[in-house]
């Protein structure tokens, strides 16, 4: 098949050789994120009953989950749960199949209670909230276009998604101390809530992180155990980043504190959805873990999409897997940015254009490397479907 493939050199200076850099990443806990992290949840579900039930995976979209903020008195050693957070899920699934009919109310309850039990530790999942599902039934246009088992899906959408590689030292910053925190200093200090938000600024070669994190309060005994904690994680945060840079970082936790006043970051649960702070799936981080305005973005919320052919969760995928493969593969290669474009109704192995703008190694030639990247292009569109398949199985993270 004979693929619209564009391959371009683009005269622009590297991310590393800017001089202003920004980087975001809302963590887990984050309420945009829990609404991601519970729309592909359900998604994961939907498919595995799908495919349980009839050998494929139906049509369903669950990616409209939306966070209303409940109301919350901390207080060291202890605080309480005034008003819950209200979970919304909400999106199309298909519900009836011939005279089955299937639970998709249940399902989707089932995962969005043990996505919390599984990610965020000091929830009570019986009182602190309430989750509601209100999916409806699919669009039967989009469910038409949805496709016969064993052929290549249509697309559902005119839509693109973007991906770039590799990380920038800022980027593999902001990410993995967020990751890092989550998996190695949380299990140690339980006063870490999972509600953590990462900002990266690098000036030059300056890098200055300031991290936002919603303390539990029952593990926080009093003000002078509360700057402990914030300076550890400031340490913390500091051997992180130097794993990744050589370059000067500046870290900042929690800086809207007042210490006189004793008002500090003080959450129940360590999420600040318990106090003010609502929620909805595709505002925070893009399906590379990152918010980047330095970089091509596409605006397409990921999680909960179907991973069959909603072009909007596949090609970001897609675009971010072609990348970082070709980053690798590609000798010469110093930053690529892929962007592809679909077409609705047309088979999204073969979209509107696979474009790869990319930035050669300083005295390589863009002609020298430029069949190898199609090659990496054109291979993963040859096997796009394998993108469903690790979506589904929950091997590729959405946000």
């Amino acid at each position: 098949m004979a693929r619209n493939i564009r391959v371009e050199g683009i005269k622009q200076l590297p991310i590393e050789r800017q001089e202003i850099e920004l980087v975001e990443r809302k963590g887990i806990g984050h309420p945009d994120s829990i609404c991601d992290g519970i729309a592909e949840a359900v998604s994961r579900e939907l498919c595995s009953e799908y495919n349980k039930r009839y050998g494929t995976i139906l049509h369903h979209n669950t990616d409209e989950v939306a966070i209303v903020a409940g109301r919350s008195r901390p207080a060291f050693g202890g605080g309480e749960i005034i008003a819950p957070i209200y979970i919304l899920l909400n999106g199309r699934a298909t519900r009836r199949v011939g005279d089955d009919e299937v639970p998709v109310d249940v399902i989707a309850l089932k995962a969005a209670r043990t996505y919390l039990e599984d990610n965020i530790h000091n929830i009570d999942l019986n009182s602190d909230v309430v989750i509601d599902s209100k999916i409806g039934q699919g669009s039967y246009d989009l469910i038409e276009i949805f496709g016969s088992k064993g052929e290549i899906p249509r697309a559902n959408d005119t839509s693109f998604g973007v991906g770039h590689a590799p990380f920038s030292e800022t980027e593999n910053i902001v990410y993995n101390i967020e990751r890092r925190m989550i998996t190695d200093l949380g299990k140690r200090e339980k006063v870490i809530g999972e509600d953590i938000k990462v900002m990266g600024l690098r000036t030059g070669d300056k890098i200055m992180v300031t991290i936002a994190d919603a303390f539990v309060s029952r593990y926080v005994d009093d003000i002078a155990h509360y700057l402990t904690i914030r300076d550890e994680i400031a340490a913390f945060a500091k051997d992180v980043a130097a794993d990744y840079t050589t370059r000067d970082v500046e870290v900042f936790v929690n800086i809207g504190d007042d210490i006189e006043k004793e008002s500090v970051y003080l959450t129940v649960t360590g999420l600040s959805a318990e106090m003010g702070d609502d929620g909805s799936v595709g505002r925070g981080n893009r399906a590379n873990g990152l918010i980047t305005p330095n970089r091509s973005m596409s605006l397409e919320a990921t999680s909960g999409k179907n991973p069959v052919n909603h072009v909007g969760k596949i090609y970001n995928l897609l675009s971010t897997q072609i990348a970082r493969d070709a980053v690798e593969k590609v000798d010469g290669l110093q930053e690529i940015s892929v962007r592809i474009l679909s077409q609705i109704g047309q088979p999204i192995d073969n979209p509107l254009v696979a474009n790869a703008q990319i930035i050669p190694e300083k005295g390589v030639s863009i002609d020298k490397i430029k069949p190898a990247i199609e090659d990496v292009v054109d291979g993963w569109l040859e096997r796009i479907t394998d993108i469903t398949k690790l979506v589904s199985e929950g091997k590729l993270n959405t946000f």
